[in-house]
């Protein structure tokens, strides 16, 4: 979105002018050295096959409602036409699978020109044409999602960002370490995910950094703030690989600390969570472990890693693509770059799916705008001090509530989310 200028929306060089956070519409071709830069496809590992991904009978349905009208409108054969996913996006240009093979794709002219959402992203079903002797198809459609992992990007114009489509369950990756977690950027992550209609599941990674009294505090913490009802797994690359080593003592002493928390442990226990049939994204800063846990998962080292600054433990980018890897003997995960800042504007209903029982409550405040900080008839100030809410709980709503009213407040009248 942009403002309009003074000059009748025309910026100094005559053309339309532009706001920073102005959404922009995907181009049509690549030019000679965007091309060159791109990965080949033939030498991709780790895509998942057509067969191992599944689309909703809505999907299967909106597919057939835009065929049947490419076809009547003479602009393709049925055997052009196919229902085909995104698997990869290299600097937005994307990579569909189909039942004829991959392909790399480019955006039809129907679709960047008309008023369709023209943004794809990895996960995304798509109604493809493939033109006799081309080698790179046309998308034609985005077909419905079942669920948008979305963040909002930028300010006061910004807009809401689809991280992956269609998926299942969204891992939270939080590295361990020698002091306690903050949970918050965990909790904001649940909210998004449970805003946009996938389960949530933390992924505690690094476990060999923490001692076994700070891993004990974490977990107490996020099933605390978070609620029994959500899986944690505790993870260490590092000691799996020293037992691979023939040195096991470390794996054994986690293994059964995490028996004794009722909690997952290891690559097989986040391997439970994403089984056959099922997409998940993983979700976390960079340095969180995401790249090494996928390469855990996958029993090879394909994905590159780096460490963390000593300084102040921060992470650096490995992750440069967008991507569906294969797990084998188990379902599709979504590798995403680490994301520095996870704002939330406009996610109120994943507020409420993630603290129900508070939501419940707010309901039955004296004031509308009731803050729960200092009003009087706050139902959820009552619910604190009577003991039906932990403190932190508490503290971890009301904090997201107040961020959410203000970045709402902040938005430009015209921004609609």
């Amino acid at each position: 979105m942009a403002k309009r200028s003074k000059n009748g929306g025309r910026s100094a060089r005559g053309g339309r002018a532009r706001g920073r956070n102005a959404a922009r519409k995907p181009r049509e071709g690549l030019s000679a050295s965007e091309e060159a830069t791109l990965p080949e496809l033939s030498s991709l590992t780790n895509v998942p096959d057509y067969q191992k991904l599944s689309f909703t009978q809505q999907q299967r349905d909106a597919f057939q409602l835009c065929a049947d009208e490419l076809v009547r409108q003479g602009e393709a054969s049925p055997d052009q036409l196919h229902m085909g996913c995104v698997v990869r996006l290299d600097r937005g240009f994307p990579a569909i699978v189909c039942p004829q093979g991959l392909a790399r794709a480019e955006f039809a002219a129907r679709l960047t020109k008309g008023q369709q959402n023209s943004k794809v992203a990895v996960g995304d079903w798509v109604c493809v044409r493939c033109p006799a002797g081309h080698d790179r198809w046309l998308i034609e459609k985005i077909l419905p999602r079942r669920s948008d992992i979305a963040r909002w990007r930028g300010k006061a114009r910004g807009e809401r960002q689809t991280l992956a489509a269609n998926v299942d369950v969204v891992l939270v990756s939080q590295a361990l370490g020698p002091r306690p977690i903050d949970c918050d950027r965990v909790v904001r992550s649940a909210v998004i995910a449970r805003d946009c209609g996938a389960r949530v599941a933390v992924v505690l990674t690094k476990a060999d950094r923490a001692s076994d009294e700070v891993i004990r505090q974490d977990v107490g913490l996020l099933r605390t703030v978070l609620g029994p009802d959500v899986s944690l797994v505790v993870t260490s690359s590092q000691a799996q690989r020293n037992a691979a080593g023939g040195d096991g003592s470390q794996e054994g002493e986690l293994s059964q600390l995490c028996t004794q928390l009722h909690v997952g442990w290891g690559t097989e226990g986040v391997r439970d969570l994403v089984g056959p049939g099922v997409v998940a994204i993983v979700l976390g800063e960079s340095g969180a472990g995401k790249s090494t846990l996928l390469n855990a998962l996958l029993r090879d080292d394909v994905l590159r890693t780096a460490q963390v600054r000593q300084s102040d433990d921060a992470g650096r980018h490995t992750t440069v693509s967008r991507r569906m890897v294969s797990l084998p003997g188990a379902g599709v995960i979504v590798d995403e770059p680490g994301l520095r800042s996870l704002p939330l504007v406009g996610h109120e209903r994943g507020l409420a799916q993630v603290f129900p029982d508070i939501a419940q409550a707010a309901m039955g405040c004296r004031f509308r705008d009731c803050t729960h900080t200092r009003e009087p008839g706050c139902q959820v100030r009552t619910g604190l001090e009577a003991g039906e809410f932990p403190p932190e709980r508490v503290e971890a709503y009301v904090s997201l509530a107040a961020e959410m009213r203000a970045s709402a407040a902040s938005l430009d009248p015209d921004v609609v989310l």
